[in-house]
């Protein structure tokens, strides 16, 4: 039998067939915690780091790009040349983010880590969300890296393309390669695999029976879709969910995944995984492939798109005249905010899963496909470094025991993104929070104090004292520019005009919410 990528892949797949790839069983488990490999029981299902960095770097790949960075004055380089699609990658070390990149109209996103991290890349874990081509794999091979993972989809260097495609004039006939270039690149990149001391595998692992299932409920009922519901009274949240599912599903479908069977085992032996075109372990992989799709699907919709008439506005319209400028697209807040979504799901906490995301504006560094921004870090929240799970109280305030309530050992999603941060906070650089819950009493002070220029949030739980944990310092915090969640104008209703697809953040006064009784109703409803 051919060999897949390594020697390891082969024995993992051939001691668990179920799997179809290089991953373990993991129904009715927990990881243990954050930055332990101990398996316990848990209380809910969960998203490995493996999956969830994959979701990550397929994330990546969609990162909204500015025209310019398109085109790049209209020049395409002998680089960018045979490169045929956007390739998103995550950088971990450590098993923490240290670097979200997407390709450039100059760069691959393999370079784009070498000129970034550089000789930090040593010992580090690379997920890709397209098979890197040689050009980037020679490059971090040499960089050290522990494990290079990817996507098993269209590689960065398409070997589907067909020889008339590369037939024209001009500069379209030099944009796209020729199969006997994606060829020889193909070879090329099984000699260097073949000959590196780098883990180069897929790495997917099977979801637990009902994660599909809690992530379409859990972003069902997600804050943000809460606020529609809640200024709109006829408005359907589980409808406006729904739809939004369908339309996503549809294009991470067409994106990330390859229809025709035939066509994917052709592409898979291509890239040097003949073992994975051998039943059961093809079908295996497109179902773990289909799952992860539809996990991204669900956690984008828990967002509503720009058309819907919301987006992020300042909540002072005071604001507007001090602090940075504002610069950020709604379509770039909105996919970070997505990216804080899918950390969530990697919470330790059984009731309430948060993630945050601390994204900077450089000065410079428009290689990345990202433009001038980086990544600070990114968190989710969780028990401290070492605990195992459930090793601490799980209730929450309706515990009558004060000693048995969570709350006092928990660590919040924007505490775990400051204390990993892989990049200082810079006075000069306008620096911006994504979380999916509004801060608490707990991390307002920590924020302001970091120098953290902006917030993106909703603000459902502002104001508000819930016993243990309260929200009551994110209204009077000073120095931040808030940007929440709402509709574009007060007057606005969900059938107003489509938004702009490239959309200042703008500034709006806040408008009503209702009580917090009539949200639980229809939080019941849904």
């Amino acid at each position: 039998m051919a060999t897949a990528d390594t020697s390891e892949v082969n024995r993992k797949s051939e001691e668990n067939p179920a799997a179809g790839c290089s991953c373990k069983s993991n129904n009715d488990v927990k990881e243990a915690s954050t930055q332990t490999d101990t398996k316990v029981q848990g209380y809910g299902p969960r998203l490995s780091k493996v999956n969830l960095f994959t979701l990550l770097s397929l994330w990546m790949e969609l990162f909204p790009k500015n025209k310019s960075q398109l085109t790049n004055g209209n020049k395409i380089t002998q680089v960018c040349r045979f490169k045929t699609r956007i390739t998103g990658l995550v950088v971990v070390q450590d098993r923490n983010v240290i670097g979200l990149h997407c390709s450039s109209a100059e760069l691959h996103v393999g370079q784009i880590a070498v000129v970034k991290h550089g000789p930090r890349l040593k010992g580090c874990d690379l997920y890709f969300s397209r098979k890197p081509c040689s050009t980037c794999l020679k490059m971090i091979i040499n960089a050290g890296v522990s494990r290079i993972s990817y996507w098993p989809g269209d590689p960065e260097l398409s070997l589907l393309l067909h020889a008339e495609g590369a037939r024209g004039s001009g500069a379209d006939a030099q944009a796209v390669p020729s199969c006997q270039e994606a060829a020889l690149d193909a070879v090329a990149a099984e000699r260097l695999k073949s000959n590196s001391r780098s883990h180069i595998c897929i790495l997917l692992q099977p979801l637990a029976s009902c994660m599909q299932q809690f992530v379409e409920e859990t972003s069902r009922r997600c804050d943000f879709l809460e606020t529609v519901s809640g200024d709109d009274p006829c408005a359907d949240a589980a409808e406006l969910f729904g739809e939004q599912r369908r339309r996503s599903l549809e294009k991470f479908t067409g994106v990330f995944f390859v229809p025709d069977e035939r066509r994917h085992r052709d592409l898979l032996a291509k890239m040097g995984l003949e073992n994975f075109c051998m039943e059961p372990y093809f079908s295996s992989l497109r179902q773990h492939m289909r799952d992860l799709i539809g996990v991204l699907a669900s956690v984008a919709s828990s967002i509503p798109d720009l058309r819907q008439g919301y987006g992020f506005y300042l909540k002072d319209p005071a604001q507007v005249s001090r602090g940075p400028s504002q610069g950020l697209s709604q379509e770039i807040a909105r996919h970070c905010i997505i990216q804080a979504g899918l950390l969530a799901y990697r919470t330790e906490d059984p009731k309430v899963g948060v993630g945050a995301v601390i994204w900077a504006e450089g000065k410079s560094g428009h290689c990345d496909g990202t433009g001038n921004m980086y990544l600070v870090g990114c968190g989710y929240n969780a028990y401290p470094v070492g605990s195992e799970y459930a090793e601490f109280p799980q209730m929450d305030d309706k515990q009558q025991d004060r000693r048995s309530r969570k709350y006092r050992y928990i660590i919040h999603a924007e505490q775990n993104a400051l204390i990993f941060r892989s990049a200082e906070i810079k006075e000069d650089e306008n620096t911006m929070l994504f979380v999916t819950k509004c801060p608490c009493d707990e991390c307002v002070p920590l924020i302001r104090a970091a120098g953290i220029k902006q917030i993106y949030t909703t603000d459902l739980d502002s104001g508000k004292d819930k016993h243990d944990i309260s929200y009551l310092r994110f209204d009077r915090l000073q120095g931040v520019q808030k940007f929440i969640w709402q509709r574009n104008s007060p007057a606005g209703c969900m059938s107003d005009p489509v938004i702009p697809q490239s959309l200042p953040n703008g500034c709006v006064q806040n408008h009503e919410r209702e009580t917090e009784e009539d949200l639980c109703c229809k939080r019941q409803r849904l």
